[in-house]
């Protein structure tokens, strides 16, 4: 299993911050990966809402099916899945002042012969870590403006 996890902290307050990551359509928006994600389910955003996400890392593309298993007023999880991997996503938001900070935990676990990735694809995440956080900081503070 890959682990990577960030913490920085941003100018809006969870109030605003955990509602718009459990929406996981926003992915577009701010993880690097992401091309394209697509809500495959209607009404509010709850515990159960699924979304289609197709993602390009190191020039492949995949696509898993995320379905928000977790919500708090201070957590988000999102868990990705199809034949060959398992994604997690745990978003940890408390106060910080008048903002938030952020702890956002990517778990990446490959199943069968795709293990065999789990050495190469701890390098790729560590960088696309660094740029997660910087474009999901860059995104969250325009959303206080």
């Amino acid at each position: 299993m890959s682990t990577v996890s960030r913490t920085f902290t941003v100018q809006p307050g969870p109030a605003v911050v955990v509602p718009y990551l459990a929406d996981f359509g926003n992915a577009e928006q701010w993880d690097p990966g992401t091309e394209r994600c697509v809500r495959e389910d209607s009404g509010p955003v709850r515990v159960g809402s699924s979304w289609h996400n197709t993602s390009k890392i190191a020039g492949i593309t995949t696509e898993l099916t995320y379905t928000l298993e977790q919500l708090t007023d201070e957590r988000v999880v999102l868990v990705g899945r199809n034949d060959t991997a398992t994604s997690t996503e745990t978003i940890d938001v408390t106060p910080d002042g008048t903002g938030s900070k952020i702890t956002y935990t990517n778990e990446l676990e490959f199943h069968g012969a795709a293990k065999l990735a789990t050495p190469i694809a701890k390098v790729v995440f560590e960088k696309l870590g660094n740029d997660t956080e910087r474009q999901l900081s860059d995104v969250l503070n325009g959303l206080g403006r």
